[in-house]
């Protein structure tokens, strides 16, 4: 055999070989964005999804929140939107009425991992447009009552008020202003977060944000009025966020607060009293409950070229949901979530009235015209409780934007 037929035969043998080698195909790689950072669900989740198969790659970006929705719309209308977006709850309809999300409906029907009907109804509401699920709960929240519950002693006061007029008595019994302590703190500044807290004192009493201006809504910015002007709250309660005000009860200087159960943690670690958390107050005995809905959902865009391996990995961070307050603080979107004792009892009640809340939260809208309706909302609230307009003249001026918008 001569020396250029070795070669030959060689090369052909080594060409075989590699036809017969088996092809590794890249991952689909998945865009997701969303506003965690470091300690907070997606980017944890993300690397762990990353390093439970090899099929599928998830590159995160986080983004800020004052950019959240602006950015990710100019993304989509460029073609570069995300595959998967974790949307703030009350722009979920918004996206989804400009035609920019996945219909969901069928994969989530079809699921094994996410059942749809183990979550509470708020979430679930507000990823629904039109009759068809355009999102998945990433988590929830709402808000209840914190209270001084030393401080309630000291003033005689058994048990937190069940009623608005029983949250207005003890509030007065409570302001110290000698020693500088409020009865309530709360947050009604003119942004999301005034919404946030209001909406469900207008739907305890029989409201909507489609009606604000009618008895029930009149009726609950007349009681924040009289907190206010009675300065059983602070008077910068109209500049404050939910954050702040809380820090006015943690510090002692309010008896008690209306937030949520992201303070949870900060509320073990810094606060030098005996404190515990009951459902919000309603107008009367026997009234509706509601609260406040918020927090995120996961969204597929309609532009995504892999939507079957985008849901697989929303499926995947679904199915983290059990350990989501553990790992996270964060309490997750279903119902039958048993989340284990923390070691603190106050805690572990706090949580239980959480949950308890959560039954009644409802969504802001949902509705597309949604930034334009809540903006109607606070700029009432800033009218009344300055005293620029009677209650049922802010709202009065609020109803007729919000119609204007929606009709």
């Amino acid at each position: 055999m001569t020396h250029f037929h070795k070669i030959a035969l060689t090369t052909v043998a080594l060409a075989s070989l590699s036809v017969a080698a088996p092809a590794f195909a890249d991952p689909v790689n998945i865009q997701l964005w969303a506003v965690d950072r470091t300690g907070q669900p997606a980017p944890q989740i993300v690397d762990d999804f990353n390093k439970s198969q090899s099929d599928i790659h998830v590159e995160y970006r986080q983004l800020q929140f004052s950019d959240l929705l602006s950015d990710v719309m100019r993304a989509y209308a460029v073609g570069k939107a995300p595959d998967i977006y974790a949307v703030d709850v009350p722009f979920n309809a918004l996206m989804a009425s400009k035609g920019a999300l996945y219909d969901m409906t069928d994969m989530v029907k079809g699921s094994d991992v996410i059942h749809i009907d183990d979550y509470y109804p708020g979430p679930v509401a507000s990823a629904t447009w039109d009759g068809k699920l355009y999102g998945v709960p990433k988590s929830t929240n709402t808000i209840a009552l914190y209270y001084n519950e030393d401080m309630f002693k000291a003033a005689g006061i058994a048990e937190p008020p069940k009623t608005w007029d029983e949250l207005v008595d003890d509030a007065r019994k409570l302001t110290d202003k000698d020693k500088g302590v409020y009865g309530l703190a709360f947050s009604a500044e003119a942004t999301e977060e005034g919404t946030f807290q209001f909406l469900p004192w207008v739907q305890m009493a029989g409201g909507s944000w489609q009606k604000v201006n009618g008895e029930g809504g009149v009726k609950a910015l007349t009681v924040w009025k009289t907190i206010l002007d009675e300065g059983l709250a602070s008077p910068d309660t109209i500049s404050r966020s939910q954050w702040d005000s809380t820090s006015t009860f943690i510090s002692g200087n309010a008896a008690m607060s209306i937030s949520g159960p992201w303070e949870l943690d900060r509320m073990s670690k810094e606060a030098k009293f005996d404190w515990k958390v009951a459902l919000l107050p309603v107008p009367e005995e026997g009234a509706e409950r509601s609260s406040a809905m918020g927090d995120y959902n996961w969204v597929m865009f309609k532009s995504t070229k892999h939507p079957k391996e985008a849901f697989k990995v929303l499926e995947y961070i679904a199915s983290q949901d059990p350990e989501m307050f553990q790992r996270y603080g964060q309490l997750p979107p279903e119902e039958n979530v048993d989340i284990p004792s923390t070691g603190n009892p106050n805690m572990d009640e706090a949580l239980a009235t959480f949950q308890e809340q959560l039954k009644y939260a409802k969504p802001r809208g949902p509705s597309p015209e949604w930034p334009a309706i809540s903006k109607a909302i606070q700029d009432a609230l800033q009218q009344a409780l300055t005293g620029a307009e009677t209650p049922q003249a802010a709202l009065d001026q609020a109803q007729a934007k919000i119609d204007k918008v929606v009709n």
